[in-house]
């Protein structure tokens, strides 16, 4: 049992504010799927070169790397006690 424990017991049940937060959280992406639905088929009559595609999934794998590498910084900082 660490500091933050203590004389605290553990529950495994969900309360109000967390559930509040699931739902806005859900609604949240609810949103976002509805916004790419909509931005997907505005873009129905324009015409994407190779080129654009090509700098699309740059992007994209850009991104990912770029969030996985934040990631791993902050699980490597963690696990080696810089956190504080």
């Amino acid at each position: 049992m660490n500091d933050n424990d203590a004389g605290h017991p553990k529950s495994s049940r969900l309360g109000a504010a967390g559930w509040i937060a699931i739902v806005v959280l859900v609604a949240f992406l609810a949103w976002s799927l509805w916004y790419a639905i909509h931005a997907w088929n505005a873009l129905a009559g324009i015409d994407i070169s190779g080129m654009g595609w090509f700098f699309i999934v740059i992007g994209i794998l850009f991104t990912v790397a770029v969030g996985a590498g934040l990631m791993a910084l902050m699980f490597y900082s963690s696990r080696h006690d810089m956190d504080r």
